[in-house]
C-alpha cells in the first residue's frame, strides 16, 4: 500500500498565538508560591517543552515538590484565565485556509503539541478545527519534545511513513524532534524561537507566512503527472 502524505502540526505558537495566555499564567503560578514573574521572553522561550519539562527549564535549582506545586498552579491558572478576552488564543493569520487547503488535498493532518489532551481539545473546540485532524498527540501521551515518540505516534496512528511526512513548527525542539523521526520539518518564523536558530537546527526551510506552506511541500512532494499538491 501507498503511504499517505501526513502534515502534523505544532500548536502553540504555529497554529495559535497563545503567548499573552502563557506569560500571564506562568506569571500567576510563581507569584502563588512567593516567585517574581521571569522575563517574557525566557518564559516563551520553553513553549513547546510539556509542561514538566518546561518548569524544569525555567526552575533548575528549585526542589521538585515545589516544581510539581508550581505546574499544578500554572494549570488553575490557565484554566481561569481563560475568560479573559485581553489573553485570547487566536489563529495566526492563514491558519484556517493552510489546514483546508491541505486537507482537501487528501493529506493527513494530525497535531504534536506540549499542551495536554484538555487543553489541545478545547482549543479546537473553540476555533471548529477538530474534525481537520486524524491523529492528537500531546504531553499526556508521550515523552516531551524534542524526543520523537509523539511523531512517530501520529506516524503510526495515520499509517504514514516518516519519508511521507512533515511536521510544522516554531520551536527548534519541534525540529529536532522531526529529525528523531526521520520526518521533514518546516519552521514558521512568527512563533516564539528565531528564524536561525530553527535553520540550525535542521528545518528544510523557515516559512514566514502560511501561504508558502503549499509551495513548500510542492517541494517535498513533487507533484505527480497530472496532480497538483496545491
Amino acid at each position: 500500500m501507498t503511504s499517505p502524505r501526513l502534515v502534523v502540526f505544532d500548536c502553540d505558537g504555529t497554529l495559535i498565538d497563545s503567548q499573552h495566555m502563557i506569560v500571564a499564567a506562568m506569571a500567576h503560578a510563581f507569584a502563588a508560591h512567593g516567585l517574581a514573574a521571569l522575563p517574557r521572553a525566557q518564559v516563551l522561550s520553553i513553549v513547546g517543552l510539556s509542561l514538566d519539562e518546561a518548569l524544569f527549564a525555567l526552575l533548575p535549582h528549585e526542589e521538585p515538590g515545589k516544581r510539581r506545586l508550581i505546574t499544578e498552579a500554572y494549570k488553575d491558572a490557565f484554566s481561569h484565565l481563560r475568560a479573559r478576552p485581553d489573553l485570547a488564543e487566536p489563529l495566526f493569520p492563514g491558519t484556517r485556509e493552510a489546514i483546508e487547503a491541505a486537507a482537501n488535498e487528501g493529506m493527513l493532518l494530525g497535531i504534536a503539541t506540549g499542551k495536554s489532551q484538555r487543553g489541545l481539545r478545547h482549543m479546537l473546540e473553540t476555533h471548529d478545527l477538530g474534525h481537520f485532524f486524524v491523529t492528537l498527540q500531546t504531553a499526556d501521551d508521550a515523552p516531551s519534545k524534542p524526543h520523537p515518540a509523539m511523531l512517530e505516534q501520529a506516524m503510526r496512528e495515520a499509517g504514514a511513513d516518516a519519508r511521507d511526512t512533515v511536521l510544522v513548527g516554531d520551536t527548534t525542539y519541534d525540529i529536532l524532534m522531526a529529525r528523531a523521526a526521520g520526518a521533514h520539518a518546516l519552521g514558521v518564523d512568527w512563533g516564539y524561537h528565531p528564524a536561525v536558530d530553527l535553520d540550525g537546527a535542521g528545518a528544510r526551510q523557515v516559512l514566514s507566512h502560511f501561504t508558502e506552506l503549499a509551495p513548500a511541500l510542492d517541494a517535498i512532494w513533487p507533484a505527480s503527472v497530472g496532480e497538483k499538491i496545491r
